[in-house]
Parts: C-alpha cells; structure tokens; sequence
C-alpha cells in the first residue's frame, strides 16, 4: 500500500462503465477504498452521504457536468476538507485551469495509464513539492575529475508542484541538463516558469540549450528583474541576436513570453512569489515561494559583508534575514570560504561565516550552500560543507545543513 492511500476513501464519479472499472481495479491494487458512480445528477447528494476523502470526477457527463459538480462541492462548508480531481479526457488548458479556479485540486488527463495513475493521484494528494538541482556551480562550469562529486554544472534548480506546475530558477548550465531530462521523459505539453535571478552570463547562457524551448505545444513565461531600460525579453534576445549565438529567439517553437518583476509579492501560477533585490552588481531578485504552508527560498547572488567591513550595511542585513525567515528551505550563495573571501571583497559573493549566520538568525529549517567557485573542486566544497556545519554548531542553533550536488532531490 502507497503511503498517500492510507486507507483513503474514494469516489469516482463518471458516465462512462469502463473507465470506473479500470479506475476501481487500480485505485484499489493501490490500497484505497473505493467506491463509483455513473449518474452525475445524484453525485452532491452521495458525497453529502459517504464523505469521502478524495473526489474523482469526469468533466464531460450529462445532467450536471464536472465544473458544476466542483463548484456546488466547493460552495458546501460542510464538505470543506474533500479533495476534488478532475480526470477528463478535455486537454485544452482552458479547461483545466477552470477546474482549477473552481477549486479542483488537481487535473489528470485520459486515457488513463494503468502504470502511473495511482503515482500521479498519489503525488496530488500528498501535495508535496520536488525540489531538484541540475547545476550548483557559480561563474563557469567545471570539468575534470574535481568535478566529478557535486557536478560542474552552473546554476538550475527545479521546483516542481503537484498539478504539474513547474519553476525553474535561472538558466546556467544545469538548464541543459533538465531539457534533456524532460525529453528522455517524453513529457508533453510543458507549462513552466522560469524565474532569472539576474542575467550575468553564468544565469543565462544555456537557455539557448534549453531544447523544450523548440518544441511546439510547450509554454514558457521567462521572469525577472529588468535592468535600468532593458526589459527581460532585450535581455534574453541580445544574447541570441545573431552575433553571439547563431540562432534567433524568433526559432523557439514553444509559446514564451517575459514578464518583468520588480521588488514585491507576485502571483505566479496561482502561487505566491516574493521577490528582493540583493547586494550584487546590477539588479538581481532573490525569490520565495510560499506554498500551501511551505516555503523555499532561493537567494543567489548577493554579498554578505562581514560585521567590521566598511560597507556593511545593517538594514539590508535586516531585510534580507526577514525574507528568509522561518523557510523550510533556503538555496543561498555561498562562494567562498572566510580565508578566501578576504580578497574578494566587492566581487557580489558570499562566504561561509556570514551564510550560516543569515540561516540561523533567521530561524531557517535547512541550509543548501550553492554557487561555488569554479576553482574549488569536490575536495574544496566538501572542506566548506564541514566549515558550515561547525559555524553552525557553534552558533547553537536548529539549523541543518547541506551540500546538494548535481541530480540531486529533495520532496517537501
């Protein structure tokens, strides 16, 4: 029995005999109570009646269709707590992000496949997000046998929600690496957002790796900071204007479009995204995205100067340990070690000292350290990951710490 089934009642409301069986047969191999129903003009009342757990409903029946079967559901206090999943064969995005905003909690697409439907159902009801990193190095990519532990990819990670809904942060060289993934996968129809941090080329110049971007029925909306006059579709387009890169952005297939962010709260999908300017040269965004009780926070690149430097500044000290406050997850520059750091000053990076201070100061649950020098190898990294896990003894607080490497994933 999958741990999300748990014993979970279930209802499956559709006109059509064949796909309650299926469904039946499945959901139950799975460890879920199941119960089906084939008349839609009955289904408020069965639901007042048997109080499932987990609602399952087509959206094309006759008498009383899906959306109005959700929107009565939803509109039921006493039936609060009742997840509510569309499975219909209607693939066209409209409707399901009308089922969506009626307050479905996923949507699953026929034909059903027997292999990965109970997977699929389970993920939704877990509601849990996949966070994975695809490239954890900052300013160039490393190759070589000093690379070999954490990867020397540069940065890309993933978030990914249960309704399928999916973030990336920046376009390093890592962003190659998940195309490739989605491809071998042989996933359709992609719908993601990709969240720039700033566009020093170490955060963009594999975008035009990126191979979904080329295919046709995916979607991609590209944000950020847009830097003085030059907005975020400038900023991408001018690295692929032909004297650069050798093909154009008028090549993408895909529908993408840009969306310049400033300094606030946003709504990205559905799903609340704070953004903050970070002490780095030019205009670079740290984002936290807050979803359903959960919160991660990505913050590369910024400075983090030390307490007796002369351009310390303890208001953005305080702003920016207010932004990550109390999240589950914070993915933060930590370039450098404190030796090394004493002649970088002013290059926009951080050290470890002043990273697990930010961590425990602001309560942080768990700490990933990121970007790290091109110079440093696996043996230097693995050095810094001990040096941050005694700073952060020292300073006698709840914070865990960790050092993901390339492929890496991790599930909230």
């Amino acid at each position: 029995m999958d741990a999300a089934a748990g014993n979970k009642r279930v209802l499956i409301i559709d006109d059509d005999d064949i796909t309650l069986s299926l469904l039946k047969d499945i959901l139950s191999d799975a460890g879920y109570q199941v119960e089906t129903l084939s008349d839609s003009a009955n289904a408020l009342k069965a639901i007042e009646k048997s109080r499932p757990d987990v609602i399952l409903s087509d959206l094309m029946m006759p008498k009383v269709d899906g959306f109005e079967l959700c929107k009565s559901v939803r509109e039921n206090k006493a039936l609060d707590g009742i997840m509510f999943i569309v499975v219909s064969a209607k693939a066209y995005p409209s409707d399901e992000a009308r089922a969506l905003e009626l307050g479905a909690d996923g949507f699953i697409r026929k034909p059903i496949n027997a292999d990965t439907f109970a997977d699929r159902l389970n993920a939704i009801i877990s509601d849990e997000i996949s966070l994975t990193f695809w490239g954890v190095r900052g300013t160039l990519p490393k190759t070589g046998a000093g690379a070999l532990k954490y990867g020397g990819n540069t940065s890309c990670v993933t978030m990914e929600f249960p309704n399928r809904q999916m973030f990336i942060f920046d376009g390093g060289s890592g962003i190659k690496e998940l195309g490739s993934s989605l491809l071998q996968q042989k996933k359709k129809r992609i719908n993601a957002k990709l969240f720039i941090s700033h566009p020093h080329w170490d955060h963009i110049n594999a975008i035009p790796f990126f191979a979904p971007l080329y295919m046709q029925g995916n979607e991609f909306e590209i944000l950020g900071a847009k830097q003085g006059d030059i907005t975020m579709r400038e900023l991408i387009s001018a690295q692929m204007d032909g004297v650069y890169f050798p093909i154009t952005l008028t090549e993408f297939s895909a529908r993408t479009y840009f969306r310049n962010l400033e300094e606030g709260t946003h709504d990205v999908a559905g799903i609340e995204v704070q953004t903050k300017l970070l002490a780095h040269p030019g205009r670079a965004l740290g984002y936290r995205v807050n979803y359903h009780g959960r919160s991660v926070c990505y913050v590369t690149d910024q400075e983090l100067y030390l307490n007796d430097s002369e351009f310390f500044d303890p208001h953005y000290e305080k702003t920016i340990t207010e932004f990550v406050r109390g999240a589950d997850v914070l993915i933060t520059d930590t370039t450098y070690t404190d030796e090394e750091y004493k002649t970088k000053v002013n290059w926009g990076h951080s050290c470890v000292s002043k990273v697990c201070e930010l961590a425990h100061n602001a309560e942080v649950k768990e700490l990933y350290l990121f970007h790290h020098d091109p110079d440093q190898d696996d043996d230097d990294i693995d050095a810094k990951y001990a040096a941050a896990q005694q700073k952060l003894k020292d300073l006698g607080g709840k914070v865990n710490c960790n050092a993901p490497k390339e492929g890496d994933n991790i599930r909230l």
